[in-house]
């Protein structure tokens, strides 16, 4: 019946959907996830990003705008592989570089996998967007237990902004499927398309049958480099099978 065979192409979309965005985390995990520093000028980010990294990565000094470009340094969080990204502090500016390289700091954050944003009021810099992939903390909270606080100086909050961090990018990992390479989420996209293509003709009715059976067929060879060799026929008779039984 034509409803059983809408629900049934719905549900292998939709599975194929969560394996396409699989794709890309899997992909991070080899190259490593992105995470964005970013806050005013002079607010901590380069003495946080030094401490982070265990080493001396970054320029710092008490002349805000010392950041122009981006400064990017690997090094592992419990188990995963990152990339950090010290970004030119976010204002309002006459100079042309600065702007420069404000706006590639705000390109790079909302390309990046998280975004730490360090603010003293807790507010968000012009161009940052609230999302569960921007972490809000207090800078320069040297000791003490304040919400969300951390010093690049003392190490204080450290541990816990690490802790926040490798929660955020198990979340992200909770998605990986079987496909983990380029040419798999190539594969996955055009079978998707096909499928709902043949959606599509499906609820044309019964006289464009025979060109939604041609879609499904591409999605199965679509998928074929993925799953090996299998009986094409097969499936198309078991599907179309049920369109002879709403007939």
């Amino acid at each position: 019946m034509t409803p059983e065979v809408t629900d049934l192409l719905t549900e292998v979309c939709h599975s194929l959907d969560h394996e396409i965005k699989g794709v890309s985390t899997a992909e991070r995990i080899r190259t490593g996830f992105e995470i964005a520093i970013v806050g005013a000028p002079n607010v901590g980010k380069s003495t946080l990003l030094n401490a982070l990294a265990g080493r001396k990565a970054a320029i710092t000094s008490e002349i805000a705008g010392t950041t122009r470009d981006v400064i990017e340094v690997r090094m592992d969080i419990h188990g995963m592989p990152v990339t950090l990204l010290d970004t030119a502090g976010v204002r309002e500016t006459d100079d042309y570089v600065e702007g420069l390289g404000i706006d590639l700091a705000l390109e790079r954050a909302n390309n990046a996998d998280l975004v730490v944003v360090l603010s003293e009021d807790y507010s968000l810099p012009v161009g940052i967007f609230a999302s569960d992939d921007v972490l809000l903390y207090r800078p320069k909270v040297d000791s003490g237990a304040a919400e969300r606080g951390v010093s690049g100086v003392t190490g204080n909050g450290i541990d816990a902004l690490l802790a926040d961090i490798s929660t955020r990018l198990q979340k992200k990992t909770a998605n990986v499927g079987i496909a983990t390479r380029e040419r798999h989420r190539v594969s996955l996209v055009n079978a998707r398309q096909y499928l709902e293509s043949a959606s599509t003709l499906l609820s044309y009715g019964p006289d464009r049958y025979e060109f939604c059976v041609a879609e499904i067929h591409a999605a199965v060879v679509a998928l074929d480099s993925l799953i090996g060799r299998i009986d094409v026929e097969s499936v198309l008779d078991e599907i179309f099978s049920s369109f002879c039984l709403g007939k």
